[in-house]
């Protein structure tokens, strides 16, 4: 649990202090006979150094004599101070849903597409390939549907039949929600008692749930994993996965969205003795087989086709495997390392046999392939560099170039060489989907943007506010609509051409 410290005196007379501490106590530390003393002995450097560590001090000071935390990490390598942090509000909430509740005349459910229903799309590649989009937006931006409080955590939405899902954390209750996709009105919830946190990012799950032939299939923040009707919400079948596999939570989260292929769902609980990566039976939740003895990181499964063989391929928190889905076979396995284990963003397949991963903390990106001699798998670097380092974002392939997030900054990446073809464009720690040959980027302060798909330049053809404060989650797009959320508010724009 998060430490709540009392507050001992009044938010106003905290936020006049906040203002007011950080100059007069330099003036007064500049001004000091010890400062000047130290200034003759060391010099300047030394004296602002100093100033640094006080004005780190502060927020310090705030927290724990004041009473109030005043700072918020929004992916970046400091943390921010800011008097309105991106935390649920869990009162307004339940007043929102309880005056939902109270309205008996709930109209039919749009009979909506099966479209996208996993994470980052139906091939988890970022890649909306259904109807035209809206690509000339109007000055105010698109056009709202609906608005409304939601939970905690980070989990992005599968939009399926008239409805959309997701996860959420309310109060000490990880649930999966479903949402009128027309109307945002909630319709049902799952709820159990657990609940993930930890100090730089908070506390809810961060899966996408994923939806199969009128089943949604969930996996919490410390390793539940859920299969529930997806009409009502009804619990067909629930495992502990990271406990029975005698895996480890990760320090973030289990963030790995379920994939479903055929007749099983695929998780990663990241237990050893052979069982990282665990499949279970669709349906009935028996165990079907295990694989791997590979520490969990925080990339989904992802189901491809390279060197002429279905697999799958599973990003560890130090390798990339490639693993049949029908029994879990390594067909081939290299070493990815990334600082702190923090393997997170997606593969992004670059053509037939080839695939690049990408990581934040210094680590760049790397072009793989995979080759098939004789039935015998081989995968070999083609080319490396640090001019993508996708930090918990993803990238996107088009038209023989990389899209995606230079830490917080926009790039485009010639995928044969790794070459940059431009840079610009900040962007924050958001996350990005290709529509209608332009990329659509939410950008980690909540403004949706809307960027041409070109290696010539980098042009932004729009943007506008379509959330308030920190946003980590991904968009979706599905029945001409786009559904955004974070961790306060979530949020349905109409994105059909006109």
């Amino acid at each position: 649990m998060s430490r709540a410290p009392k507050r001992f005196v009044s938010l106003k007379a905290i936020r006049i202090a906040t203002y007011l501490l950080p100059p007069l106590g330099l003036v007064l530390l500049w001004r000091s006979s010890l400062v000047g003393r130290v200034r003759k002995i060391f010099g300047t450097i030394l004296i602002l150094l100093l100033s640094l560590l006080y004005l780190c001090a502060v927020p310090g000071f705030l927290y724990y004599v004041a009473g109030i935390d005043i700072v918020e990490w929004r992916g970046g390598y400091m943390p921010v101070i800011t008097f309105s942090k991106t935390l649920p509000d869990y009162n307004r909430l339940e007043a929102s849903r309880a005056t939902q509740a109270k309205s008996t005349k709930i109209p039919p459910a749009e009979k909506g597409s099966a479209y996208w229903t996993s994470f980052r799309g139906p091939k988890r590649d970022g890649h909306y390939d259904g109807p035209p989009i809206l690509t000339q937006w109007p000055k105010d931006g698109l056009p709202l549907l609906w608005r409304q409080p939601i939970g905690g955590g980070y989990a992005s939405f599968i939009v399926a039949e008239g409805r959309a899902y997701t996860m959420e954390q309310r109060r000490d209750f990880e649930l999966v929600s479903a949402y009128d996709e027309s109307t945002g009105r909630e319709l049902w919830t799952n709820a159990w008692a657990d609940k993930f946190e930890e100090p730089i990012s908070g506390e809810g799950p961060r899966a996408t749930p994923t939806y199969d032939a009128g089943r949604i299939y969930a996996l919490g923040g410390l390793g539940e994993l859920r299969c529930l009707d997806a009409a009502s919400g009804r619990l067909i079948w629930r495992r502990s996965v990271i406990a029975e596999n005698h895996g480890d939570v990760p320090s973030y989260g289990s963030a790995a969205s379920p994939l479903i292929v055929r007749n099983e769902v695929i998780v990663l609980p990241g237990g050893s003795n052979g069982a990282s990566v665990v499949a279970y039976d669709k349906l009935s939740g028996a165990s079907i087989w295990k694989s791997l003895s590979e520490k969990q990181a925080y990339t989904s499964p992802m189901l491809v086709n390279l060197a002429g063989r279905e697999q799958v391929l599973i990003v560890s928190a130090r390798s990339v495997t490639g693993i049949l889905a029908e029994n879990g076979k390594v067909l081939w396995h290299l070493p990815w390392l990334v600082d702190n284990d923090n393997a997170i963003a997606q593969p992004v397949l670059l053509g037939t046999n080839r695939f690049l991963l990408s990581a934040g903390y210094g680590k760049g990106c790397t072009a793989f392939e995979v080759t098939q001699t004789n039935g015998t798998f081989f995968a070999r670097m083609v080319w490396r560099n640090a001019h993508l380092k996708n930090k918990f974002t993803s990238s996107v392939f088009y038209s023989g170039c990389v899209y995606g997030l230079d830490e917080d900054i926009l790039v485009c990446l010639d995928a044969q060489t790794g070459e940059r073809k431009w840079k610009d464009g900040r962007y924050g720690y958001g996350q990005l989907l290709l529509a209608d040959v332009h990329l659509i980027l939410l950008g980690a302060d909540g403004v949706l943007a809307l960027v041409n798909a070109s290696p010539v330049k980098y042009e932004e053809l729009a943007r506008f506010q379509a959330l308030h404060g920190k946003t980590w989650d991904h968009p979706a797009i599905a029945d001409g609509k786009i559904f955004v959320r974070n961790t306060v508010e979530m949020a349905c724009f109409d994105i059909s051409p006109r």
